[in-house]
């Protein structure tokens, strides 16, 4: 089982992007054992255009995106967040290198997944 996330990166290597106006996505699996595997990188049309985003873009972008179960981004403006979230994907705030967060996350999951014992 693993879990694929999203990184708004300009590079490739940091979570540096601004999620309305990231051009691509940088999507990871992340596996059971905390590791990262590069899947690939998704063009997308920037949300934002001089701060307003319209409903057919950000469902463009959540079409892109609905096989993710979280998105990492630099920064996230606010009726972003919730048409994701309200759509299943979480959303974290990780201005980080993707490593580092795949890592976070990894543990978070493993940790949020693991069943519950019964004494």
């Amino acid at each position: 089982m693993s879990w694929r996330v999203a990184a708004a990166s300009i590079d490739g290597v940091l979570i540096n992007e601004h999620f309305g106006r990231s051009r691509w996505f940088y999507i990871i699996d992340i596996q059971k054992d905390g590791t990262g595997i590069s899947v690939e990188r998704r063009p997308v049309t920037p949300l934002c255009h001089s701060g307003e985003h319209t409903e057919a873009g950000m469902a463009s972008c959540f079409e892109v995106l609905k096989d993710c179960v979280a998105v990492l981004a630099a920064k996230i403006g606010s009726p972003a967040r919730k048409r994701l979230e309200m759509g299943g994907i979480a959303v974290y705030e990780e201005p980080a290198t993707i490593e580092e967060a795949v890592r976070k996350l990894a543990a978070y999951y493993a940790r949020i997944n693991q069943p519950e014992s019964v004494t």
